[in-house]
């Protein structure tokens, strides 16, 4: 597994750890109008599926910008943004922030995908920084788990993983 840090202490990561070349996991997350939404959902689109504690921080709150920022130079590529916020919560940040382009999903209700993904962060039910990048034929091109959960990931590495999976 990753190992990482939330404020510099130490946190156990539960779930499966994904590497490049896996097929992505499926997971089972809400939509803001609280409708289920699959990986499949988005199938046969180059998708980032960015990961953050909580959208009404200020680091998930610019990488959530960033990304949606980037996505609309990006084509065929989706940007997830998944976190455990309420849905209506991430509902309102986004229409609060203008945000258009990036589709925020909850994993609040059984962590679904921060078990398949390997970021569900056990000491605080919260899921750990990270990036990945899934291919229109569901395999993951690039994976970052960010070592130290307050930190930026690297953006530009991302960007450059959908743009050469598209």
């Amino acid at each position: 597994m990753a190992s990482i840090t939330f404020k510099q202490n130490p946190v156990t990561l539960l779930g499966n750890e994904v590497k490049v070349g896996d097929k992505a996991p499926d997971f089972k997350v809400l939509a803001n109008d609280l409708s289920e939404v699959t990986l499949a959902d988005s199938k046969g689109s180059v998708r980032i599926i960015s990961v953050v504690p909580s959208i009404d921080t200020g680091v998930c709150d610019a990488q959530t910008r960033r990304f949606n920022e980037e996505a609309s130079k990006l084509g065929n590529v989706k940007v997830l943004t998944i976190s455990v916020d309420l849905p209506f919560a991430q509902k309102r940040w986004c229409a609060a922030n203008g945000i258009e382009n990036v589709q925020t999903l909850s994993d609040h209700r059984d962590l679904s995908f921060g078990e398949a993904y390997g970021v569900h962060i056990k000491e605080l039910r919260l899921l750990a920084r990270a990036v990945f990048v899934v291919d229109s034929s569901d395999e993951v091109t690039y994976v970052e788990y960010v070592s130290e959960a307050t930190d930026h990931p690297d953006y530009e590495g991302a960007i450059e993983a959908a743009k050469a999976a598209n």
